[in-house]
């Protein structure tokens, strides 16, 4: 028993070591003698079958893609026989691995079928699935161009079946990627799930089955982020670098029967395949025969280029951090990644979780600390699938999602506030390449996530209030007599303040009543400088006028009365009450000019005095208005008849000869004659104002630059 024992131990071991080793392999590599599988033939996993193709470019057989040799995850597929790296271009079974090793086999049925048997006592897990007219006269065979075909053995052209017609992530060199009219079967890409599970993933390529005229990349069959236009007899029109592929021949096919593409290389040394990737891209890869190395390579579709752009890359509550080509993606705050396994794109397949659960879905509020929101700035792109809750104020908008618990987040844009339920996808805060507005989210957190902007504990609040409350106490007295001595100091300074400005109020003009013939900018520049300016810098003298005269004289700056409208504001007409007409120019909120501007037109239009520029007659400054007051000029402006077909013909030669000199006089008298040369740098039709008799007088002096005796040339922005 001792001897028996000594011998039969180490065979024991040897048998072990045996199995672990087939079942580690990724790859079960022993051909049955040639590229065909008969009736009556089978391929077994165990004894690691395979079938090659007649030029040896493609091999069928198992692989695996367990993590290790006690948990198998075995699949039937094809891959290219020469590369080094093991490049899966078909898997059968994409979606129920094979577990049984030492039982699993491809063989025929009864009826003619190829199937896969997982284990003896159980059903078939895959199939070819067809109607077979001779059950017993059927062959599979794998084809020099990776196709695996089931066919009749004694007519080869006639095919029952073939591996072209359900493809997986991989399109090949004479396959048909497009629709069946008569069954309505498409052909369809699907990036595999994981990088070691080839079961569908979330990203597929196609044709359109309504419009069959182009194709498109889908995000979990229900999002449509990329197209490749039509067809135009040579590429598709939203992919011309297909075109510049000088080793590849695409032909597009369309007639009653299918709408088809399809492909061959010029070369046959060189190996190439398209692929739906996990990352979202459709992309080309090719590989030189007698290399030993990996695919490189050569071309990428549209999309990888801008990664950004394919949907929901990160997946639910991920968030797209990165350049136009990184795969940068972050959990939001708050959340952590569902998978940490395999690689960097596995990670995001399943997106984020939270890592602290919302109180209102338990129904539990520890501590009394309840749901907060967290700001997001500068996103990109906000989540899709928002609703819309109008009339809402921005504190309107939080209350609305704080009192609903299946609200997630917020946002408060131009048209009113954005809520989202559930998920939030494809989030977006690019950090260079993108000139899209940048908005706020605001994202419902557990109060325990929120960043904290005090001390870490109680304890050590209360170090710091107890000496602080001390300080304070002691020095409490001494305190209150400076703050009592202050104060009255401060109520005697703005006891001034306030009759200081209740007399500026008092000597703002009335600009209804105010006589202009009596006036002139010389008798002006007497006045008091806080009439223009009471809280800014004073360099302008002007008649003041209050704004309630200002308001009065263009019937309360009614749209009746509206002139026009410029990047400084908009133009209205007034009427004083001896009958002169004035043309009053209102600074605007939205205006992309400032106060900046306005002072810089008044400081320089204030001080000149020729026939062909405007006059200024006065302004006014109350709190937020800027208002400047013109002389009006009732032919408006010289691009009122230039640009109307019909009122060109008012402006004779004579005329426009007229306008011309006036024009040239007025530039030259602010290029020469001041005291400092004035350049006007907006000069252009709008801004020539036209009298009652077609006199031309230059307007608009905002851009306006001043140079100095001696400058002949200067930087401008």
């Amino acid at each position: 028993m001792r001897d028996s024992g000594t011998i039969t131990r180490p065979y024991f071991f040897i048998c072990v070591l045996v199995l672990f080793e087939l079942l580690h392999n990724s790859c079960f590599s022993i051909s049955i003698g040639g590229d065909a599988l008969s009736v009556g033939q089978s391929l077994y996993v165990s004894e690691r079958h395979t079938l090659v193709s007649q030029g040896s470019t493609f091999e069928l057989g198992f692989f695996n893609k367990g993590t290790s040799e006690y948990s198998p995850k075995i699949y039937l597929g094809i891959w290219y026989k020469n590369v080094t790296f093991q490049t899966i271009v078909w898997v059968a079974n994409r979606e129920q691995m094979l577990s049984e090793p030492s039982s699993s086999k491809l063989e025929f049925s009864r009826d003619g079928n190829l199937v896969l048997i997982d284990n003896i006592d159980r059903n078939p897990i895959w199939s070819t699935n067809f109607v077979s007219p001779t059950p017993n006269s059927t062959e599979a065979v794998l084809l020099d161009n990776g196709n695996f075909v089931v066919r009749d053995v004694i007519n080869p052209s006639t095919i029952y079946w073939q591996s072209f017609d359900h493809p997986t992530d991989a399109f090949l060199p004479g396959a048909k990627l497009g629709i069946n009219k008569l069954t309505g079967k498409t052909r369809v890409l699907t990036s595999w799930k994981y990088s070691d599970d080839p079961a569908p993933g979330r990203f597929s390529f196609g044709i359109d089955p309504v419009e069959r005229n182009e194709y498109f990349i889908e995000w979990n069959n229900s999002k449509r982020y990329w197209s490749s236009g039509v067809w135009n007899g040579d590429t598709f029109s939203s992919v011309p670098e297909w075109k510049s592929i000088k080793f590849l021949n695409y032909n597009f096919v369309s007639n009653e029967n299918e709408t088809y593409l399809t492909f061959f290389p010029s070369n046959s040394s060189v190996l190439v395949r398209f692929v739906m990737a996990m990352s979202g891209n459709f992309m080309l890869l090719t590989w030189l025969s007698g290399i030993s190395r990996n695919s490189d390579f050569t071309w990428l579709g549209p999309i990888v280029s801008r990664q950004s752009q394919v949907y929901a890359f990160c997946g639910a509550f991920g968030i797209f951090r990165g350049n136009l080509t990184s795969y940068a993606c972050e959990c939001l705050q708050g959340f952590e990644p569902i998978s940490t396994e395999g690689t960097k794109l596995d990670k995001w397949v399943g997106g984020c979780m939270r890592k602290t659960p919302l109180q209102c879905q338990n129904g539990t509020y520890t501590n009394g600390m309840t749901e907060r929101f967290l700001k997001i700035s500068d996103m990109t792109t906000l989540p899709e699938n928002s609703k819309v809750v109008p009339n809402q104020s921005l504190e309107r908008c939080e209350l609305a999602c704080m009192q609903n618990c299946s609200c997630t987040a917020y946002a408060y844009v131009s048209n009113g506030c954005l809520v989202w339920k559930g998920d939030l996808l494809n989030l977006q805060q690019l950090s260079n390449g993108s000139n899209s507005t940048k908005q706020d989210l605001y994202l419902k957190l557990a109060a325990s996530e929120l960043p904290k902007a005090g001390g870490d504990t109680m304890n050590l609040k209360l170090i710091i209030i107890v000496p602080v409350s001390l300080v304070v106490l002691i020095s409490g007295g001494f305190i209150c007599c400076l703050i009592k001595r202050k104060l009255k100091k401060i109520g005697e300074k703005d006891s001034r303040e306030e009759e200081k400005d209740s007399r500026e109020r008092d000597s703002s003009e009335d600009l209804l009543t105010y006589d202009f013939s009596a006036h002139t900018n010389a008798a002006a520049e007497t006045n008091d400088e806080n009439k223009l300016e009471r809280n800014r810098k004073k360099d302008v003298e002007l008649p003041s006028f209050s704004f309630s005269s200002v308001s009065a004289a263009t019937g309360n700056f009614s749209t009746a009365n509206k002139l026009g409208e410029g990047g400084f504001g908009p133009v209205y007409k007034g009427k004083l009450l001896g009958g002169q007409e004035i043309a009053v120019k209102r600074l605007s909120g939205r205006s992309g000019q400032g106060f900046k501007e306005f002072r810089n037109e008044a400081v320089l239009i204030a001080k000149l005095q020729h026939r062909n520029l405007v006059r200024l007659l006065g302004c006014c400054i109350e709190q937020d208005e800027n208002i400047l007051v013109y002389e009006y000029m009732p032919n408006k402006s010289l691009d009122f008849f230039l640009f109307d077909p019909n009122r060109q013909g008012m402006l004779d030669w004579r005329t426009r000869v007229c306008v011309i000199e006036g024009i040239a006089q007025g530039l030259l008298y602010l290029h020469q004659y001041p005291r400092l040369r004035i350049i006007h740098r907006d000069l252009k039709a709008s801004n020539i104002l036209l009298d009652s008799e077609m006199n031309p007088k230059i307007s608009d002096f905002g851009m306006a630059r001043i140079f100095g005796g001696n400058e002949s040339q200067a930087n401008t922005n």
